[in-house]
């Protein structure tokens, strides 16, 4: 025999749906991707104030045999980048500076005169970072850079 449903009976009730799971994973892998971004950045902006916070001392030095000697050099201080020029008629030749702020990079180039001659020069930072080159003749120059 069969079953028959007629008018007064109850409906079957219908198929239950599957809830999709993927949505959810996907949500829960941007919420970590973002959870993993942000911890990231909290910690290089606090490497990043360290730095800028933190005091190095610079040594600029020139040596050799000439006569018409100039030297120029950049380095950051603070914010800003700081330039100077300086024209020697003798060496050997000694500076020091001490900045502030994030330091990436520095220039200290020794260019000779028409008169020509011999130089070395040399970049020490305080950590021992030490950059050096040497030039010889007329208009000649020598670039300790990167430091």
């Amino acid at each position: 025999m069969s079953e028959q449903t007629g008018p007064g009976a109850p409906a079957p009730p219908p198929p239950q749906r599957r809830r999709r799971l993927w949505p959810w994973v996907l949500l829960m892998i941007l919420v970590l991707l973002a959870l993993g971004v942000g911890a990231v950045s909290a910690v290089l902006a606090r490497e990043v104030s360290a730095e800028g916070s933190r005091t190095v001392h610079i040594r600029y030095e020139v040596t050799g045999a000439a006569e018409d000697v100039t030297l120029t050099y950049s380095t950051w201080k603070g914010d800003e980048l700081s330039t100077g020029r300086l024209t020697l008629r003798s060496l050997p030749w000694a500076g020091e500076l001490d900045t502030r702020g994030f330091m990436s990079g520095g220039s200290f180039v020794v260019t000779l005169g028409k008169s020509g001659g011999d130089v070395a020069c040399s970049v020490t930072v305080d950590d021992g970072t030490r950059r050096t080159a040497r030039a010889s003749g007329s208009f000649a120059t020598a670039a300790c850079n990167g430091f």
